[in-house]
């Protein structure tokens, strides 16, 4: 007789997805007139976005691993400012988001440059990506996929639960170290930074995993917090699943006061972020993470618009902090955005499930699967926070991901920022770490 255990992993592998893999003419246009990854490699009709030629394949001259990554458009001049003045040229290429900020902030602006495609990754993401087209799919009502365990799952997305997962299981290389700042900037501009060691060890995405090798596990994560000293020694530690309604994710949090590590009941969908003042939810971490069970997902189709991209300026090193987080938003002068072609997705909560954000918006970047920003909306359809995500190609590994994150909180006046590094040293891609690291076990060895 099967066990409870074998029956849901029986049924999830025999759920159906409304739409799944595409046949093999379909998949033959990835590498073709599409990239490997699935967006147009054709540049558009008025030549503001330029086709897509490999992103960058190596790194500008004078750099060497372990620095602060070199701007390899630093000599690329501003094109045009958008603020709230001339908005109404520009609405059609902004998010609701982006003209909140505009609006509420008569000292924002964006700064748009020529756009870039420098999005790249491995030759390997590429063949997996090719390999998935055909063999990927989503199954338990959408909570799960098989068929991948590396590349983009759903290169030619049929609707928006394909490009959500998308995003969740882009690329991200195989293992980090990092140390970063957070910070929430209260309405009267005040803050106090909390530095972070964090470590991030990924099983979806690693070189020489099958679809069989996964055990439902997409990466493990942890971070102890180094100060400020009275918060010294805190730890989160995470195992993070694909398909979370099967198996939720499992957070184990160390308190420094007491000494001890504590399973968390719940760290998914509305509860709050440890660590984020409030500001956070669970599941705006990365933007969207985490099961998508309690929304109905619509993919609105692809537009072209203005979003941060290639923002090294901000990321560079020995950039003081103060000089970074403005009073109401991030300061606009190292800020960069560009025209590019995002694919549209929308999430509606799902009657019968409470969330302050009952209806959002994402808008992801055709050639990374990256959000780079997104729109949150409350139960009657107000507009009440905005994220924005700043990357850049970290051409070392390659792979295109956040420098430095934005949550806008319209209604407190208020927004939180992560990802702060630039007095810190730079990300350690090729970490010595492995899954024994991600355990209860070493998060109360490491915190005594």
């Amino acid at each position: 007789m099967l066990n409870k255990v074998a029956i849901l992993l029986l049924a999830a592998a025999c759920a159906t997805a409304a739409q799944a893999k595409v046949d093999a003419t379909q998949a033959a246009r990835l590498g073709q007139e599409l990239t490997p990854l699935g967006g147009e490699r054709a540049g558009n009709a008025s030549g503001s976005i330029p086709p897509w030629t490999g992103g960058i394949t190596a790194p500008p001259a004078g750099y060497t691993p372990g620095m602060h990554h070199l701007d390899p458009f630093a000599a690329d001049k501003e094109a045009y400012r958008v603020n709230a003045q001339n908005l109404a040229q520009y609405r059609d290429l902004l998010t609701p988001g982006t003209q909140a900020l505009l609006q509420e902030n008569p000292d924002f602006y964006l700064r748009v440059f020529p756009s870039r495609r420098s999005a790249s990754l491995p030759q390997r993401i590429y063949d997996a990506t090719r390999f998935n087209a055909e063999h990927a799919e989503l199954i338990a009502d959408g909570n799960g996929i098989q068929g991948a365990a590396a590349g983009t799952p759903f290169p030619i997305p049929q609707n928006g639960l394909e490009v959500i997962w998308n995003h969740i299981t882009r690329y991200r290389g195989e293992q980090l170290h990092m140390v970063t700042n957070q910070a929430a900037v209260l309405a009267s501009g005040s803050y106090n930074l909390l530095k972070m060691e964090r470590d991030a060890y990924f099983v979806y995405g690693r070189e020489g995993m099958s679809p069989q090798d996964l055990n439902n596990t997409l990466f493990f994560y942890r971070y102890t917090v180094v100060a400020p000293s009275k918060l010294a020694g805190s730890a989160l530690l995470v195992q993070e699943t694909i398909d979370q309604v099967l198996a939720t994710r499992r957070a184990w949090r160390f308190n420094r006061g007491d000494r001890r590590v504590r399973r968390l009941p719940s760290l998914a969908y509305e509860s709050a972020q440890p660590d984020t003042y409030g500001l956070a939810t669970a599941d705006t971490v990365d933007v969207y993470n985490g099961a998508p069970d309690r929304y109905e997902w619509k993919l609105i189709g692809k537009r072209e618009m203005l979003v941060p991209y290639n923002s090294y300026q901000v990321h560079q090193k020995g950039l003081p902090y103060e000089r970074i987080l403005g009073a109401k938003t991030l300061n606009p002068e190292l800020l960069r955005y560009e025209p590019h072609r995002v694919w549209v997705v929308e999430a509606s909560l799902r009657t019968g499930y409470s969330h302050p954000f009952a209806k959002r918006r994402f808008y992801l970047d055709e050639d990374s699967w990256q959000i780079l920003a997104s729109d949150l909306y409350d139960a009657q359809g107000k507009l009440i926070r905005a994220q924005e995500v700043h990357p850049v190609n970290y051409y070392d590994v390659p792979m295109v991901s956040s420098t430095v994150e934005a949550l806008y909180d319209f209604e407190g006046h208020r927004y939180f920022v992560d990802g702060l590094d630039n007095n810190e040293p730079m990300y350690d891609f090729r970490a010595n770490l492995n899954p024994r690291d991600f355990t209860p076990q070493a998060l109360r060895r490491d915190g005594n």
